[in-house]
């Protein structure tokens, strides 16, 4: 018997950006509650919501003060409570983003940790003397720029943050951190929570030697500066993989939950975090799409060389945005190509990953200098890292505020709200929000899409063509990357077009098939 995720269909809501009920520009529980029944219309079957902890918000979440409570940004735990009966009352999923690899130095744990070198708490964050002319211990580099090791005046050493100075590394290799962590994960399984996505699981643990890390003779100017050095010596240490079963544990303590890891890794380490015996995450996240080249050659060898690298059981899936990456549409080359991204995504084997906003057509949005709120992109300007382009308010209506909010959105909207948005595509039958919803629709009712198995028939530099298997149901996905018509080889058999991304088609029901530009569909063999 599949589990649910297996089958299932994630929905990423950036809370920030999804529903405003107060009227501050800010996103809330409360206003997501208010758009469930957009979830359920869409055919979505499990909702992801980025962090909702209090925070100083110097990461907009990701810099935890408190773990076991809600921000009073995004609403209350009575509000959290209100959230999960709804989801589970319309039959979806809840999966929370945990934040194990650091806190904010606002959190308790750290406050009490750089009060005092004697303090019980001290070991719970990485503190390290200088070197002997006061500067860090080690060249590591944070994420965001600069150093990744600040110096504390009061005590007189230095602590170690991946990230922001204000979010300081927890010491995983105490086995007080891990309980504590382990009861933060019992604490929200306990409220009815159906899972977590796991953020930056890869950077959890790092050498004890604090070794420097080697030069990257692949970084140039352009790149990110953190990428100057690679990351022998501060990601993916062979320790994570005991961290990460033993929470796993505690996953498997209440009755089917999943475990989602962020994980950047190229594909063969990536498979290391489905774990021996696939006790590690359900899982890992796979975010190769985001940088395969957009054509049908280089997409077929990826979706070839991650099925061939799945180990015996692992379950794959596939993600084509979220909150760090610029907009689909913004990528892959305008409306045509994201009609034909949206059919990949949600046709191939594993469990696919929507962004709010993707179901509509949301792009990235321009942020003027005086409107930037990424600390990335403040810390190092110039090099196009910032994610707020990406992170702008979910788009409901046409109307001043977007219908996101009655106050000043928190990050600009932009201009296409005009014309994409949910009120004016829902009864649009060529819209965006139309080809999802037909898309999960179909999904939903075959279980060959969603459960069955994946077999490619062809690919060159224009098409890529599929088949999705499941018993005697055979159905074929053909997608046309070009600017040109391309005539798809006649198969064995006859077959009967039930889906386009061009909504003319008809349900055709003989070879050949000619798909029109940047056509996809799916037809039943």
């Amino acid at each position: 018997m599949p589990h649910w995720w297996q089958s299932a269909v994630i929905y990423q809501i950036y809370p920030r950006s999804f529903q405003d009920s107060n009227g501050d520009g800010i996103g809330d529980l409360p206003g997501i509650i208010s758009r469930l029944d957009h979830l359920v219309e869409l055919g979505v079957d499990a909702v992801w919501i980025s962090p909702i902890y209090p925070s100083p918000m110097a990461d907009f979440g990701y810099d935890v003060a408190d773990y076991q409570n809600i921000d009073p940004l995004f609403g209350s735990l009575t509000d959290f409570e209100a959230l999960v009966a709804g989801l589970h009352r319309r039959d979806l999923k809840l999966i929370l983003d945990f934040v194990p690899n650091h806190t904010s130095t606002e959190h308790e744990w750290f406050r009490a940790s750089r009060a005092s070198r004697q303090d019980p708490k001290r070991d719970w964050y990485i503190w390290r003397d200088g070197g002997p002319n006061g500067e860090p211990p080690n060249n590591w580099l944070s994420e965001f720029g600069g150093p990744a090791w600040s110096w504390d005046e009061v005590t007189q050493q230095f602590y170690y943050h991946a990230f922001l100075a204000d979010q300081p590394d927890l010491n995983w290799r105490n086995p007080e951190v891990q309980a504590a962590m382990f009861d933060v994960m019992r604490f929200w399984l306990a409220r009815g929570v159906d899972g977590f996505r796991v953020d930056a699981i890869h950077l959890l643990i790092e050498s004890e030697a604090l070794l420097d890390n080697p030069p990257n003779p692949a970084w140039h100017a352009g790149k990110s500066p953190a990428r100057r050095l690679l990351r022998v010596h501060t990601a993916d240490q062979p320790e994570t993989h005991s961290m990460i079963g033993a929470m796993r544990r505690v996953a498997d303590e209440f009755s089917d939950r999943v475990l989602i890891g962020e994980v950047s890794m190229p594909i063969e380490r990536l498979m290391n975090y489905y774990g021996e015996a696939l006790q590690g995450f359900h899982l890992p996240f796979n975010f190769h799409l985001l940088s395969t080249p957009w054509q049908a050659s280089a997409i077929a060898a990826l979706i070839r060389q991650y099925e061939a690298a799945l180990p015996p059981g692992g379950w794959p899936n596939w993600v084509l945005g979220n909150h760090d990456r610029s907009r689909l549409l913004s990528r892959v080359g305008g409306i045509a190509q994201a009609r034909l991204a949206a059919m990949l995504l949600l046709t191939l084997r594993g469990t696919p990953t929507i962004y709010y906003g993707e179901e509509i057509g949301m792009g990235d949005v321009q942020i003027p200098p005086e409107c930037v709120q990424d600390p990335w992109e403040r810390n190092v300007p110039g090099l196009g890292l910032g994610r707020d382009p990406c992170r702008t308010p979910m788009c409901w209506t046409s109307r001043p505020g977007v219908g996101f909010t009655d106050g000043v959105p928190w990050l600009p909207v932009g201009e296409r709200f005009a014309q994409f948005n949910v009120a004016d595509e829902r009864k649009d039958p060529a819209s965006f929000l139309s080809l999802y919803r037909s898309l999960l629709r179909l999904r939903r009712g075959e279980r060959a899409l969603s459960l069955g198995t994946y077999r490619e028939r062809w690919a060159d530099s224009r098409s890529l063509v599929y088949e999705r298997i499941d018993g005697a149901r055979r159905l074929l996905v053909a997608l046309n990357f070009s600017d040109q018509a391309y005539a798809v080889q006649e198969l064995d058999g006859p077959l009967r077009v039930i889906l386009s991304t061009h909504v003319g088609r008809g349900k055709q029901s003989r070879w050949p098939v000619v798909l029109e530009a940047h056509e996809g569909i799916v037809a039943e063999l």
